[in-house]
């Protein structure tokens, strides 16, 4: 009896649960078609970062291969992610920059005034464009001076790794203008109206 009874509330659960959403059909098949694949909500600066993701990839699967198959680890494979990943963290700060999804906290603007919460907004718009481009300045004196040095194992400059560095924190430096003039010119940020983010994202 009980089991009869768990038996109708999961398929009234069920029916209640696919009122909203029929996936499907009455031929029994499922029909659901994917959302529609946007490249236009990407920057040219995503490609950079993919392209850097997939060497990443390829160079750990090369050293996970050597170690754990062919027995002979290659030393090269752990320096070069290590520093390809450093290049994906500051080069996709960049595609960070321009969405808006780095960690931001918006639950004081709840309580301010519309005025506050603008002149807040703004100030957090100029410190963060201050921010990038002054760590893109130290980077480049980083850069000038330890840049000749070469890498542990593998006979190159890691003046690569500061000039990817310099890359990322210039490009965030320019989103964060970007966004910081855009802001201005509608009115208001995310920070003051996450629904915004939100429908950007949908």
């Amino acid at each position: 009896m009980r089991g009869h009874d768990t038996g109708k509330m999961s398929a009234a659960s069920e029916k209640e649960s696919g009122a909203g959403e029929h996936v499907l059909g009455a031929d029994g098949r499922f029909h659901v078609t994917d959302e529609e694949v946007r490249l236009s909500t990407y920057g040219w600066e995503d490609w950079i970062v993919l392209a850097v993701f997939w060497a990443l990839a390829v160079v750990v699967f090369t050293q996970v291969f050597t170690r754990y198959v062919l027995n002979d680890a290659a030393g090269w494979t752990e320096e070069i992610a290590r520093y390809l990943l450093v290049a994906v963290t500051f080069l996709g700060g960049a595609m960070a920059v321009r969405r808006g999804t780095h960690i931001q906290v918006d639950f004081v603007y709840r309580f301010l005034p519309r005025a506050a919460g603008r002149a807040l907004s703004v100030f957090v718009d100029v410190v963060r464009a201050a921010f990038f481009g002054y760590a893109t300045w130290l980077t480049w004196l980083l850069l000038d001076k330890i840049g000749s040095q070469r890498m542990a194992i593998v006979e190159l400059p890691i003046g690569l790794v500061f000039g990817a560095m310099l890359l990322g924190f210039a490009l965030m430096f320019g989103r964060a203008l970007q966004v910081a003039w855009k802001h201005w010119r509608q009115g208001y940020s995310a920070l003051e109206r996450p629904d915004v983010m939100e429908e950007d994202k949908a």
